[in-house]
């Protein structure tokens, strides 16, 4: 029995992964599970450390499984890799080492976006909805589609999305990556606006993908997800 955890990436809780229930096989155990702070897990207090996170999702993350991090999620889910026991496999999706590389595009628009956050919260967080649309076959129907799944308000307090932009602006993995006690995958919608090229060239590449697979495509994810964990799950136990 191959077993999955889902970990979803910021302002965006559990319920993204919802379309691809349909898909999932038999023979496969999948649990979406929430960040400290999203849907009714308890939040951290403000400043907390990655320590303090590993404290509180160790009992959502079994070393019996494989982990798939997506976007924030997966930056967070390999830093979690220096707190507690490896995973089976690590399956990073639109994600990389790190979100932001100095003086790229990115950098600066997450910075913008931070002097934004500040003052208009939810504005910024709708904002967020539409950026990690585009790129998407149908980027207006991905939009309406998180929409539809969230709401109209952020599923996180301030405090808790504060501290993941944190993350997002100063995770660096590429110390974790190098020397990653468990094996890891890259997959990669192939036009992510929020993946740099050079991150793109060491992946698994999603065709006609953008940031946001899980809707644009759940039935194929679902099977690329499900074919990687099985290959990460074999070779660990060989």
């Amino acid at each position: 029995m191959t077993r999955l955890v889902l970990l979803s990436g910021w302002g965006i809780d559990r319920r993204i992964w919802r379309p691809l229930h349909p898909y999932w096989p038999a023979n496969v155990e999948v649990a979406a599970v929430d960040w400290p702070g999203y849907g009714e897990v308890p939040a951290l207090p403000a400043n907390a450390s990655l320590s303090e996170l590993a404290t509180a999702m160790a009992s959502r993350l079994p070393s019996d499984a494989v982990w798939v991090g997506w976007s924030l999620g997966g930056l967070l889910a390999t830093a979690l890799l220096d707190y507690l026991p490896a995973p089976q496999g690590l399956l990073l999706l639109g994600a990389g080492a790190r979100f932001c590389t100095p003086d790229s595009a990115t950098s600066a628009a997450l910075a913008d976006f931070q002097a934004i956050f500040a003052h208009r919260g939810d504005a910024a967080w709708r904002h967020f909805l539409r950026w990690q649309a585009q790129g998407e076959p149908a980027p207006y129907q991905v939009h309406a589609q998180l929409r539809a799944l969230l709401g109209s308000t952020p599923p996180a307090d301030r405090t808790t999305l504060s501290a993941g932009l944190h993350w997002l602006a100063t995770l660096d993995n590429r110390r974790r990556l190098n020397t990653s006690p468990c094996p890891v995958v890259h997959l990669v919608g192939e036009h992510d606006p929020l993946i740099s090229a050079i991150e793109c060239q060491r992946t698994l590449t999603l065709e006609r993908g953008g940031h946001c697979p899980m809707l644009s495509q759940p039935a194929r994810l679902a099977s690329l997800l499900t074919a990687q964990a099985a290959a990460l799950s074999a070779r660990e136990m060989a």
